[in-house]
């Protein structure tokens, strides 16, 4: 279920404007499609050079994790199989050049491949991918004396998710009340990579509401989160907890 309702408040600098805004916005932009590129071919140095010393992370199965401490969970995650790649489906930049702020928002599709073992003899393993539709959010900002914008958050709004399946016709079955420990934006990605052995975060936004026509309060506290940062605010705090939920 999605909603009508527009989430963001104001309009910034996201599109024509001077030769000043156009360039900031192109280097915003590069920042965000540094994730897709460089992340997936485990260039960690490159990886690493799109964010600023204390910059956070949020993920479905990472939770909350300083850069570097992404980075490190990111090379045990790939070390022990974990197969995640994303493609970029667009990118657009809101830019307050008087606060030295920028939130690029890239459309993305992550997509992840797990193996699921038979214990019947004989009987090959289910391979299959998720492919879960998300945006993410970078919370970007510019130093004067350098003029260098990085990345300071990133957050994601994860849309929808689905089971593909790698041979064309085998997918495993999930109970009801194991996709349901979840929300609707990210089921399958969910359960599936639980069953990797991550601790996965039920708590990030979707753009889907339990209630037809009704916006998902995590979707609406982002925008207004990122409003603020847009605005200037210095200390802006992503994590949240306060909303469940329960079916």
């Amino acid at each position: 279920m999605t909603s009508p309702t527009d989430p963001q408040a104001k309009v910034y600098s996201h599109i024509n404007g001077g030769h000043d805004h156009l360039l900031s916005r192109l280097a915003v932009s590069e920042l965000c499609k540094g994730w897709p590129v460089y992340r997936d071919a485990s260039e960690w140095k490159n990886f690493r050079s799109l964010f600023c010393d204390d910059a956070c992370v949020w993920t479905t199965w990472s939770g909350r994790q300083t850069i570097d401490g992404f980075i490190q969970k990111s090379k045990e995650g790939k070390a022990n199989g974990d197969f995640i790649m994303h493609r970029e489906c667009g990118t657009m930049v809101e830019l307050n050049a008087s606060a030295n702020r920028a939130v690029g928002k890239m459309k993305a599709t992550i997509t992840q491949r797990f193996r699921v073992a038979s214990d019947a003899p004989g009987i090959d393993p289910v391979v299959y991918d998720v492919d879960c539709d998300c945006r993410f959010h970078f919370l970007c900002l510019r130093h004067p004396d350098s003029d260098v914008w990085k990345v300071k958050y990133v957050k994601l709004i994860y849309d929808k998710d689905k089971l593909v399946p790698v041979n064309g016709k085998d997918l495993p079955s999930f109970s009801k009340e194991t996709l349901d420990k979840y929300p609707e934006g990210y089921k399958f990605l969910g359960a599936s990579q639980s069953m990797l052995g991550h601790d996965i975060d039920s708590f990030l936004p979707t753009i889907q509401s339990l209630e037809h026509g009704h916006a998902n309060p995590l979707w609406l506290e982002l925008y207004e989160q990122v409003g603020q940062w847009l605005d200037g605010v210095e200390d802006i705090d992503l994590s949240t907890t306060r909303y469940h939920y329960s079916l």
